[in-house]
């Protein structure tokens, strides 16, 4: 997804790629700001029926990451998000090399939502390059949850 969607500019592809040895998923492109645009992103639904995924039971979630030297965002969905500009989200730096990121659900934070994150309802997770112009490249290679 794109800003495109709401009819900004910004331009993105993704792939499954080996990238030193490790299958990742990439994505890269082009953040604009123009046209009330800023935002590329790659969403993955947690589950193949759409119903809720029930982590309560973690602490949160680990990344295995590359990138540009970025900052990139994590988002996550709940069935209490309905609405498209509706999300959680928390911010983690992609460098150079592989590296581990570890985010809690306690700091994730909520966008256009007064209730905080419950990890019993999440529907979907989405790497997300936004809130700035800039060329994104971000790969990830891991994802799992942590007790």
């Amino acid at each position: 997804f794109t800003d495109q969607v709401m009819g900004g500019v910004s331009t993105a592809s993704s792939k499954i790629e080996t990238i030193d040895g490790r299958p990742a998923l990439r994505l890269s492109g082009d953040v604009s700001l123009k046209n009330n645009g800023g935002f590329v992103q790659v969403a993955l639904p947690l589950t193949g029926s759409g119903a809720p995924l029930d982590v309560s039971a973690y602490r949160g979630i680990r990344l295995s990451v590359r990138g540009n030297g970025e900052t990139y965002h994590l988002h996550l969905r709940t069935t209490t998000t309905i609405l498209p500009w509706q999300y959680y989200h928390a911010a983690f730096p992609a460098g150079s090399k592989w590296a581990t990121v570890e985010l809690t659900f306690d700091g994730f934070e909520p966008a256009a939502l007064k209730t905080k994150l419950d990890p019993s309802r999440l529907t979907r997770l989405a790497v997300v390059a936004s809130k700035k112009e800039f060329r994104a490249d971000i790969a990830v290679s891991k994802i799992e949850f942590f007790k």
